[in-house]
């Protein structure tokens, strides 16, 4: 079984992982350290939020460029 301490050290690094800044990390570990799960979800989830807008901001940027390969490629052949 884990200790307290080996899943405190988990989170971090899965938090570092994740992307999170100094700041969003610190803030979650406080609230792990005090055992407000609760109050950890919606910083969890809205930082999840953040992630998904930016892969779909660069899932458009590439659409972008992929059609203009296309219309490039297709006037050059």
């Amino acid at each position: 079984m884990a200790e307290a301490s080996d899943t405190i050290g988990m989170v971090y690094q899965n938090l570092k992982d994740a992307g999170c800044d100094s700041q969003t990390t610190e803030q979650c570990m406080s609230l792990i350290r005090n055992g407000d799960y609760r109050g950890l979800m919606p910083i969890l989830i809205s930082y999840r939020k953040t992630l998904l807008n930016s892969v779909r901001l660069g899932q458009k940027q590439i659409d972008c460029l992929d059609y203009l390969i296309y219309k490039i490629q297709k006037e050059t052949i």
